[in-house]
């Protein structure tokens, strides 16, 4: 018998912040279809995980020490073209829009969204990595 399931949305988490990185862990594994395959605390450590794991999606903070957002969003889409990345930032910014464009960035989301508004954003975004 054959079954009809969606596949793994393979997610990397990337945020300076312990809490925020444990607090979208524990979301997205409570996830039938997606899987985290890692987490990150600055730029220079996505691109590291980005070339070892090959994620579909990823949850980017801008601002981080080491390398910030926006800097490895260019590094990851020149290795990775159909990575999607999520900018997921606080700071509302009116150049952020600008900045996006900039970058590599797919879809920019503010840390305040709903949880359940955010994994729907990884949910679509996985499938459009996984059709690119």
């Amino acid at each position: 018998m054959l079954s009809c399931h969606q596949p793994f949305v393979r997610v990397l988490v990337v945020d300076d912040h312990e809490l925020t990185r444990f607090s979208l862990s524990l979301a997205l594994q409570s996830q039938s279809n997606i899987e985290l395959v890692g987490l990150a605390s600055n730029g220079k450590e996505a691109i590291e995980m980005v070339e070892r794991y090959h994620p579909d999606v990823i949850i980017l903070d801008l601002q981080m020490p080491v390398l910030d957002g926006l800097s490895a969003s260019i590094q990851i889409k020149s290795i990775y073209p159909n990575t999607k990345i999520i900018a997921y930032s606080s700071v509302e910014d009116p150049q952020s829009e600008v900045m996006a464009q900039m970058a590599r960035i797919d879809v920019f989301c503010k840390k305040d969204t709903a949880t359940p508004e955010l994994i729907a954003l990884v949910k679509e975004l996985g499938q459009r990595a996984a059709s690119a």
